[in-house]
């Protein structure tokens, strides 16, 4: 398999990379995935001029080819060219650049070409949409994998937007009953590039009533076609996920084209796995002790929080594999506020990103919940400024993917931090 790194700062920076994808399928390459887009800073010499700090959008795209590198470099260079990339300064803004980051197992050393990638074991900018594709993938001559050497850097998030159809919903968020405000919710959460659009249609909030699959389906249909007819391109858009616990409507999602399925009962229903074995999609797997949410059913307060959720991986890793289950499309979930207390929760958002020593991604949904009681006041819906403050810890601790109520926000604060923590392109 062959994987491009594709990034743009001037002009229209996601078009340029549509462009820039719908080219390579011109130029011999036969592309299979796309990552998601992220947005980074850009790389800046000493003494940049004030101009070249434009922000990169960037991308991972994953192709098969029968042409050698030499001509996959001249193929990327010309497609360089016909989208008006011109000669300039090393680190100048650009409005596409197209790098050869794998090339099968071949290694590269020549004076205008290296494979893999020489900067590619320290660069988030690559090694995060890279681990969104092949997180088990070993880079040729270094001997680890995209997920090691992301863990050695700090991963740029995924944002995960909720779009909440119950009419019950913890947080006040329901959107069953207003198809204007919900179509003007996704065309915001779309407009600010948020990459993954959660789509749930039975509440999970403690005590709640069930729901049947035929009700949830009914909720969730439109609302999933309300997307999709908004997405203008599915490579370089937003994706879609569709959360549930129920195997049927997970089945139904996929049968509609969702990319992801978000299994709040964790992957643990047989049917569920044989969903995740032969659909083409990334499958979340989130920790639960009941769902809905019963609050007399917890993780034993006498143990560790942390060691409890990790040995849990640990085993749910091993019967995955001798279920025949591709590790590479499972996102680990811990389940904040699912069976814990205040306490617990607070101690396994302290020590999360030690979780991706199992070779997973990491999902972590903490948005609104009820363990911020203690230094929050008022209700639920109004305690978006302690989730962002937690999400950006989470940040910091190289969480993969952060799912929230208000990502548009996120996204902003996330930006202006990105600028300040040291996280720029290297």
């Amino acid at each position: 398999m062959i994987y491009l790194g594709l990034g743009a700062n001037l002009g229209d920076r996601r078009g340029n990379l549509r462009n820039a994808i719908g080219r390579l399928s011109e130029k011999g390459f036969a592309v299979t995935r796309v990552s998601p887009v992220i947005e980074t800073p850009a790389m800046l010499p000493d003494n940049a001029e004030s101009d070249w700090n434009r922000p990169y959008l960037n991308c991972v795209v994953e192709a098969e080819s029968d042409r050698s590198p030499r001509m996959g470099l001249e193929a990327a260079k010309q497609i360089e060219e016909e989208l008006g990339r011109a000669e300039s300064g090393r680190w100048a803004p650009r409005t596409i650049d197209i790098d050869l980051l794998l090339w099968h197992d071949r290694i590269v050393n020549e004076p205008d070409l290296r494979i893999p990638h020489y900067g590619i074991a320290e660069r988030s900018f690559v090694l995060t949409p890279l681990a969104h594709l092949g997180p088990g993938r070993i880079i040729p001559g270094l001997g680890k994998s995209v997920m090691e050497l992301s863990r050695e850097t700090m991963p740029v998030p995924l944002w995960m937007g909720i779009l909440n159809l119950t009419p019950d919903s913890f947080s006040n968020d329901g959107l069953s009953g207003s198809e204007d405000i919900l179509a003007a919710r996704i065309d915001e959460f779309l407009d600010q590039g948020v990459q993954i659009i959660d789509v749930g249609a039975e509440s999970t909030r403690p005590q709640a009533g069930s729901v049947s699959p035929d009700e949830e389906w009914s909720r969730l249909k439109p609302a999933l076609g309300l997307i999709r007819s908004r997405i203008r391109d599915k490579q370089s858009d937003s994706r879609i996920s569709v959360d549930s616990r129920n195997w049927q409507t997970l089945g139904r999602a996929l049968e509609y084209g969702v990319d992801y399925i978000n299994d709040v009962t964790g992957l643990t229903d047989p049917r569920i796995q044989g969903l995740a074995r032969e659909g083409d999609c990334d499958v979340i797997a989130m920790h639960s002790m009941t769902v809905p949410v019963d609050p007399s059913r917890i993780l034993a307060s006498s143990l560790d929080a942390f060691d409890q959720i990790d040995q849990w991986i640990g085993s749910c890793k091993m019967a995955w594999l001798e279920s025949g289950l591709d590790l590479d499309r499972i996102i680990i979930d811990p389940g904040i506020g699912f069976g814990k207390t205040p306490l617990q929760s607070l101690e396994l958002l302290q020590r999360c990103g030690e979780f991706r020593k199992h070779g997973f991604r990491l999902l972590i949904g903490h948005s609104r919940k009820s363990f911020m009681e203690r230094f929050s006041e008022g209700p639920a819906e109004n305690r978006d400024p302690e989730t962002l403050g937690i999400s950006l810890g989470l940040c910091a601790s190289g969480v993969d993917m952060i799912r929230v109520h208000d990502p548009c926000l996120h996204m902003r604060a996330y930006r202006a931090w990105q600028h300040v923590s040291g996280s720029h392109r290297s």
